[in-house]
């Protein structure tokens, strides 16, 4: 288990995203979610990400009720403020933001201090538990003189009262981000889609600044959304069709990876764990089979030949941090993850105790 900055929480080096079982894309159904859960623990996962945006709260929902199974202590709970539900009448579905669900609420934006509040107690009812562990500012990429000027003192203070255990923000870019880091006392960020083995942008000013803050980074969208899982025509890069340009360079990426007996999956999920800024990877899984997938590609070996490989053929920065030690640890030990200074005070967020 990795420490959220200088806060009590703590998570698994692998992470469970709950937008798929909030019906991304396309329906799943409730066993399927369960099922998806569960085998999430069963393979070591102890944390866990939602949010109201995915599936108008249905992602909550279907997590909240399935990780009522286990001990509350056990696990980390993520969730986000940003977008306040409205009950609608107007019917259709939510497909036009990306989820199949029937239209019964609408997205407002709200970053006050009344709205994170009230975004976070919605969020409980709908989860059925007593507390979440994390919360992020969820996108505020139009919205950052409120999110700067209300919403984060508003979390600040629910961390300060005990509330909430570790605060942060949540976004698909990486300038605001940095900013939350050398302006705010945020434990963590969440950057998705901008550290992979095909972007990393993170690399240049967000990683390095959250280093020397001692501001953890969980990274999601380590596949940019399909193509380094499955490089192939018509697979998607950052929810689009993937450009030609990319995708060639997936597949070389793939090519050197069977070379050296691995796979592309294993290496996406591997980079991203390497960086000593990085306490976990957010891996986004709709199955029990994709979970499983996902924690044995995470557990498995990737040679230090092929990361010397892909950077004396231009396929990663020279100094883009890879896994250090011994491949046989596999990328989930981690070795580079710094200790930290020590917790601010556990609170009644503390993470769970159990290893990953």
């Amino acid at each position: 288990m990795n420490r959220l900055g200088t806060s009590g929480v703590e998570v698994s080096a692998l992470a469970f995203g709950a937008a798929a079982i909030g019906n991304l894309f396309s329906e799943v159904s409730g066993e399927q979610a369960y099922e998806a859960v569960q085998a999430a623990w069963q393979r070591g996962i102890r944390a866990f990400d939602t949010a109201p945006h995915y599936g108008l709260g249905l992602s909550e929902r279907r997590l909240g009720a399935a990780l009522r199974a286990y001990p509350r202590a056990a696990y980390t709970l993520s969730t986000k403020v940003g977008r306040v539900l409205e009950p609608t009448t107007g019917g259709g579905d939510d497909l036009a933001n990306g989820f199949a669900v029937p239209a019964t609420h609408r997205r407002v934006w709200d970053f006050s201090a009344d709205g994170v509040r009230r975004s976070l107690e919605d969020s409980l009812q709908r989860l059925g538990l007593d507390r979440v562990d994390v919360v992020y500012l969820h996108d505020p990429d139009d919205h950052a003189e409120q999110a700067f000027r209300e919403g984060y003192p508003a979390l600040e203070k629910l961390r300060g009262e005990g509330v909430v255990g570790a605060i942060g923000a949540g976004m698909n870019q990486t300038a605001m981000l940095a900013r939350f880091v050398r302006e705010t006392d945020v434990d963590v960020v969440l950057c998705a889609g901008r550290y992979t083995l095909l972007d990393q942008s993170a690399l240049t000013t967000l990683l390095p600044a959250a280093v020397e803050r001692g501001v953890s980074v969980v990274i999601g969208g380590a596949f940019n959304s399909g193509l380094l899982a499955d490089p192939r025509p018509g697979a998607t890069y950052n929810y689009t069709s993937a450009p030609q340009e990319l995708l060639d360079r997936a597949l070389r990426i793939q090519t050197l990876a069977a070379r050296h007996g691995t796979t592309v999956r294993a290496a996406a999920l591997a980079f991203c764990a390497a960086h000593p800024a990085v306490a976990s990877v957010l891996v986004g899984t709709r199955s029990a089979a994709e979970v499983t997938d996902c924690a044995e590609q995470f557990a498995a070996t990737v040679p230090a030949a092929f990361w010397q490989e892909l950077k004396d053929a231009d396929l990663l920065p020279a100094d883009a941090p890879v896994p250090a030690g011994d491949p046989s640890q596999g990328p989930s030990q981690n070795p580079s993850h710094r200790p930290g200074p020590e917790p601010r005070g556990s609170g009644p967020a503390q993470g769970a105790e159990e290893s990953s």
